[in-house]
């Protein structure tokens, strides 16, 4: 499993962005200073205001502003290039803004989308007949 913690600047706009991308909010690990979305079974991704991400880091250590600065891309598995389309267009919908022009190169295609904090986020479809070899 893998847990993406993101630091944003208003976790209510996050709240509605993610929810805005079909992604289910998990009340338990929620309150005014965090998030937590279930993308799948095996991703979950945790919003935390800057000031509590920055409590997880060690002293000296600073959170970086993903509006400023891209340090990370979440690249997410999609079954079809449409599926890829479909979830950059939420994105858009709710707050969020596209990162980088649509990736075709035939047996791979991709669309990239920033959150509202300027968090990036791909999604990806890969031919399976292009696996084989």
């Amino acid at each position: 499993m893998i847990f993406v913690n993101l630091p944003v600047s208003d976790v209510d706009a996050a709240r509605t962005f993610y929810a805005g991308l079909g992604w289910q909010l998990n009340e338990q690990f929620s309150d005014e200073t965090t998030a937590s979305f279930v993308v799948s079974d095996t991703i979950t991704a945790m919003v935390l205001s800057r000031e509590k991400f920055a409590g997880f880091l060690p002293e000296g250590v600073t959170a970086g502003d993903p509006a400023q600065h891209v340090s990370v891309m979440n690249a997410l598995s999609a079954d079809s290039s449409e599926e890829c389309d479909d979830l950059l267009a939420k994105a858009v919908a709710h707050g969020g803004r596209q990162f980088n022009q649509p990736q075709d190169h035939g047996f791979m295609y991709g669309t990239s989308f920033a959150d509202p904090s300027g968090n990036v986020w791909e999604a990806v479809w890969m031919d399976p007949s292009a696996l084989q070899g």
